[in-house]
């Protein structure tokens, strides 16, 4: 299984250093490929960077490290995507981040669904910030990644993905169910940023 992120952002690259420590074959994809191709540098001559489409063709899974409100122009320069599982790792957040812009009826990830009805989209790392997607900025805790499609198989390979860099992949059900796991993600959001606990939280679901 091969991964193109597409994005060089925090999110972006933090996603690709933790994939290639865990030996999953990469590919980064940018508007600018000379920065895809700085952070493709950056972790070792086995990770390719360049354009968007030239990613995406290479690609079985495309993670989406984007802000919601930049997909839909990348999307359209995407190229085929009919087969590929789309990882939206998006929160709709207004420019304050403070609350949703999307919300209640749909999501983001319903709505790049629709933009890319070929391809088969996952909902899944939203409730996760950039610095703790490193390994060790875990300090020995596992946390959740909640997963929702309306695909079984890509749901599955996602969550293999999160297994293999550190996470527990927890199945989120229905795509739909993003309508839920976007506003956990603003929650969250506010804990980091507004609430004074900082960037170093996450959401966890406890059975009992």
């Amino acid at each position: 299984m091969k991964v193109a992120i597409i994005g060089s952002g925090n999110m972006g690259a933090g996603l690709a250093r933790a994939l290639t420590a865990a030996n999953i074959p990469l590919v980064i994809g940018h508007h600018d490929p000379a920065k895809a191709a700085a952070l493709a540098g950056d972790l070792g001559s086995q990770v390719q960077g360049g354009g968007i489409a030239a990613a995406v063709k290479l690609a079985d899974v495309v993670i989406l490290a984007l802000p919601y409100q930049a997909i839909a122009e990348v999307l359209g320069v995407a190229g085929d995507l009919s087969g590929k599982i789309l990882v939206d790792i998006s929160n709709p957040i207004s420019a304050d981040f403070k609350s949703l812009v999307v919300g209640h009826t749909t999501s983001a990830a319903e709505q790049i669904q629709s933009i890319a009805p070929q391809a088969r989209v996952v909902k899944a790392f939203n409730t996760i910030f950039a610095g703790l997607l490193a390994a060790d900025a875990r300090k020995g805790k596992t946390l959740q990644v909640f997963v929702a499609s309306d695909d079984d198989t890509a749901k599955r390979e996602v969550s293999q993905l999160a297994n293999a860099i550190g996470f527990e992949p927890v199945d989120a059900g229905p795509l739909s169910n993003s309508r839920f796991i976007e506003p956990i993600g603003e929650m969250n959001i506010h804990f980091g940023f507004f609430l004074g606990w900082g960037p170093v939280t996450a959401p966890v679901w406890i059975k009992v």
